[in-house]
């Protein structure tokens, strides 16, 4: 019972509010409208954001000035702080510490908020957080209601007090001082003969006649397709021409990509120079340069022979171990189709897989990486797959890395996916991963569509073929299937209670621990699997054809590409099952095949095999920079054609801004609802990592690709050409568009998308290899990149939504500060680390106007006086990375 304005008591139920709370709830809304103009105003004119609680707080402040003395008033007043941020987590808002609190009608995906909307959307928010606060305090009681609404308080306060959203997490606690070690002197297995790159328009060529039946062409820009193809030798030199090449895992795990140049410098194609390097130009290099001229000179002409006839860089995009056996395996369940994995692709993967396995037996996640029981398990499954006999002496050796590790039960969860898959371990064994997830509202906190888009489109084929407990057909009977059952494992198969080994993993594949919480969901969604009866089938009917449709607009939006080789093997074993179960729809057949089209999008040849690489390249990602070092030696005019290639490569590769990739389904998803719909950022505009055909843009690359147009477009080589590509204005703008909606609400910039949830995801991460995961935070790279790109277009076009401009530049350089460690330093998260990182920060500083001689400039440069190395270099070790803290590099190439 509660005490009402005349002092009797009175049940909640039948009590009505004093006069007072009334104008309490009336009185404080007010103020905090007003209180939030004045962080408005404050935030438009500094740049600094006035921190949310700040605002919250005000607002209680406020409310409890005007109200009696009561404890009813002092809850509704201490409950509208805590109310806010309890919608805050309900309202769809972008970044949860320096939060813009988004009104309800605005959909995920659509970039910032104006002002307006920021300032409508928290007004109407306060309301509904006194509406909740005067209904709780009806209900309950003034002082149980401060009691239920106060740990909301609480939290609030902490998350914008504690560090911001894009600062590091600590340090992760397993990781250990093993090192990868191969044998010194071990004979490799040479790469057989054979093998030819292609790119572009040939590539399609290629393809459609190998893969496409004569009934398939390849949607999407052809530009910046590069694939390998085999072809039989014809010529004694042919045959010897790939044996020779050496590879030694021991001095260098890392490919030098001797066959794509050796076969680039063939072609001899070029103008700036001959096959050996020598600069034709001008001939400036012998006409009293400088050594420093004549080296640049030298070094420009053997680059641009390597550049392809299209315009772009290739190269070996490779390093994870984690990606091919997936390839594999769906090969392998789909009926190891040729057209899929060739012979010679299989033999190519098997030389690859064989020069990566150490001396310990194993393979690591990466190949820098010691081994682990996520990577050896996968390679050796991938191994066995393409036939070697498990008598074979790596397989051996693999074998016993794995047991000495417990077996297979204790490798990582992505790892146990696909060997639930294949039937080498039972669906009893993984944790739950449920598609009816997707059935939620979007509004909800926690929405897989909120999740960074990596790690969105690979849970979301996961969770499809965790839905339908999909088993390889002939696991039972299948020779491999059945050894491999009793290879992986220290017992017996069928005495193994796999409910028990959901969570286990060995301690060199525990790199970030599953957290507590999401342990204890996992525990709970095996009873639900258990228990749920006919309400689990009817939802989980329904989200398993909310993930369908969303994966078949993945493939349509990326012609069939996939944001990545995890989730590209996922969908496609996802399409045949579709096929498989729908035969009279031949539609379903033609999709699987178009996705065995853009397999060789993904594989990659150099001296240690045929590699899955983590993308479908970086071809645009390579060729921005590799242009502007050009353009910024003041050589570029001596190199017409290669500046020219690479214009028509960036006219080509800008995203749905072509009439090729216009007529492409993905042109079709570009529009509001669609996006809507499916959680995709505006695209059309940006620039791509790789390629226009993989469709999705990130901000750094329509920032390098946006910045090295424009820089192209001042050269008059450039300006002059007669058959030079026509980019009209509005392509810019569309450009500059994508950069001003990337930007977050901290002013920074993530990669895909704008950062959709909250810091408390990474207690949900389900992953105990990957980290800081679950949403896309705010980078120094990513930052520094868009300001450099928006600076440069403003130069360009200084009347095109000009204060808009001007104003992403001043926040992002606010960002910038924000995150400069105290030792002057920025953490570098896409490269290793504090080093590289400073090459950002400074530059993006520079970029906003931030003078030379401010503390900022001068604390960056001092870090990196600190930390110069004696023989006037840099090197950094790339424990950095995972500790946190700066590391010099012990040793150099040397894993012995």
């Amino acid at each position: 019972p509660v005490t009402t304005s005349t002092g009797a008591s009175s049940h909640p139920a039948t009590m009505e509010l004093a006069p007072s709370s009334l104008f309490t709830g009336a009185a404080g809304a007010g103020a905090a409208i007003a209180t939030i103009s004045l962080s408005k105003g404050w935030h438009m004119a500094t740049c600094r954001r006035t921190p949310a609680t700040i605002v919250s707080l005000a607002t209680g402040v406020g409310c409890a000035l005007v109200a009696e003395l009561g404890a009813d008033a002092v809850a509704q007043a201490g409950g509208t702080c805590a109310g806010v941020w309890l919608l805050l987590a309900l309202s769809g808002t972008h970044d949860n510490i320096r939060g813009e609190w988004a009104p309800r009608w605005r959909r995920l995906g659509q970039g910032n908020l104006t002002v307006f909307d920021q300032i409508v959307g928290l007004a109407l928010q306060l309301l509904m957080a006194k509406a909740i606060t005067a209904g709780l305090v009806l209900q309950l009681g003034a002082e149980a209601a401060a009691a239920l609404i106060a740990p909301f308080a609480l939290l609030g306060v902490r998350a914008v007090y504690g560090r911001p959203i894009s600062y590091p997490t600590e340090k992760h606690i397993n990781i250990t001082d093993r090192q990868p070690h191969w044998d010194a002197g071990r004979k490799m297995t040479p790469l057989e003969p054979g093998w030819r790159f292609a790119e572009a328009a040939e590539s399609h060529k290629v393809t459609e006649a190998e893969v496409g039946e004569g009934r398939f062409e390849l949607s999407g820009e052809p530009a910046g397709r590069q694939m390998w193809h085999y072809a039989e030798p014809k010529t004694r030199a042919a045959k010897e021409s790939s044996s020779t090449m050496p590879f030694d895992a021991a001095a260098n795990p890392n490919s030098a990509d001797l066959l794509f140049r050796a076969q680039r410098l063939a072609a001899k194609r070029t103008v700036g120079g001959d096959a050996k390097g020598r600069a034709k130009g001008k001939g400036k290099a012998d006409a009293g340069g400088t050594a420093e001229e004549a080296a640049l000179r030298k070094g420009i002409a053997f680059y641009e022979q390597l550049q392809c006839d299209d315009g772009h860089w290739a190269g070996d995009y490779g390093g994870p171990h984690f990606l091919m056996p997936g390839l594999i395996t769906t090969w392998y369940v789909t009926g190891k189709q040729e057209r899929l994995i060739s012979p010679p692709k299989a033999r190519a993967m098997m030389v690859y897989l064989r020069n990566h396995q150490q001396s310990d037996g194993g393979w690591g996640t990466h190949i820098e990486s010691p081994s682990t029981m996520f990577g050896t398990t996968l390679n050796y499954v991938a191994l066995r797959l393409l036939g070697v006999d498990r008598d074979d002496p790596a397989m051996i050796k693999g074998r016993a890395f794995i047991h000495k590790h417990g077996g297979a039960v204790y490798t990582s969860s992505w790892a146990k996916f696909w060997l639930c898959v294949l039937g080498a371990m039972d669906w009893e064994g993984h944790n739950s991963v449920p598609p009816e997830m997707w059935c939620l509202p979007d509004w909800i906190p926690f929405h897989p569509g909120r999740l960074w888009c990596h790690c969105r489109m690979v849970y979301l084929p996961m969770c499809y073929l965790y839905g339908k407990r999909f088993v390889y057909d002939d696991a039972a009977t299948d020779p491999t299937v059945v050894s491999l059952r009793s290879e992986l494992y220290t017992a017996d198969y069928d005495t193994i209670r796999w409910t028990k080994t959901r969570h286990y993993v060995a301690d060199i594949d525990n790199y970030s621990p599953v957290h507590p919480l999401m342990e204890f969901l996992q525990n709970m969604l095996v009873y639900w699997e258990w228990f749920g009866g006919p309400l689990l089938r009817m939802v989980r009917k329904w989200g398993l054809s909310i993930a369908l449709d969303y994966m078949k607009a993945e493939d349509l939006q990326t012609n069939f590409v996939d944001i990545g080789p995890v989730n590209k093997a996922m969908n496609m074993l996802v399409c045949w099952i579709d096929g498989k179960e729908h035969p009279d729809d031949p539609e379903l057949a033609d999709n699987f095949t178009r996705h065995v089209m853009r397999v060789p999008d993904y594989l990659w040849v150099a001296e240690d095999g045929m590699k899955m690489q983590g993308y479908n390249g970086s071809q645009c990602w390579d060729t921005s920079f590799a242009i502007q070092a050009i353009i910024e030696s003041g050589m570029a005019a001596e190199f017409p054609e290669c500046a020219r290639r690479a214009y028509a490569f960036f006219e080509r590769t800008q995203i749905l801004s072509t009439e090729v990739s216009q007529a492409s389904s993905a042109y079709l998803y570009e529009s509001e609802p669609m996006r809507t719909k499916y959680y995709r950022h505006v695209s059309k505009g940006g620039w791509p990592f790789s390629t226009s055909a993989h469709g999705w843009p990130i901000s750094d690359c329509t920032a390098e690709g946006l910045k090295s147009v424009l820089l192209l477009n001042k050269l008059s080589e450039v300006t002059e050409w007669s058959e030079r590509p026509v980019m009209e204005d509005q392509r810019y703008y569309d450009a500059c568009n994508v950069l001003l909606t990337l930007q977050n609400s901290d002013g920074g910039y993530a990669t895909y998308e704008n950062n959709r949830g909250y810091a408390w995801y990474e207690w949900l991460n389900p992953s105990e290899v990957f980290g800081d995961i679950m949403i896309d935070y705010s980078y120094v790279e990513c930052t520094n990149a868009s300001i450099g790109a928006l600076a440069t277009f403003h130069e360009a076009y200084p009347d095109h939504r000009t204060f808009e401009v001007t104003r992403a530049i001043a926040r992002a350089r606010q960002f910038l500060l924000d995150i400069q460690r105290p030792d002057g330093s920025w953490y570098g998260s896409w490269g290793c680390c504090f080093t590289y990182a400073s090459w950002f920060g400074v530059e993006g500083l520079l970029h906003a106007g931030e003078p030379k001689n401010s503390a900022a400039i001068k604390k960056g440069c001092a870090f990196l006086l600190k930390h110069q190395n004696e023989n006037g270099g840099w090197g950094e070790d790339f424990t950095s990375c995972f500790n946190k803290v700066y590391a010099k590099v012990i040793k150099l190439l040397n894993f012995n």
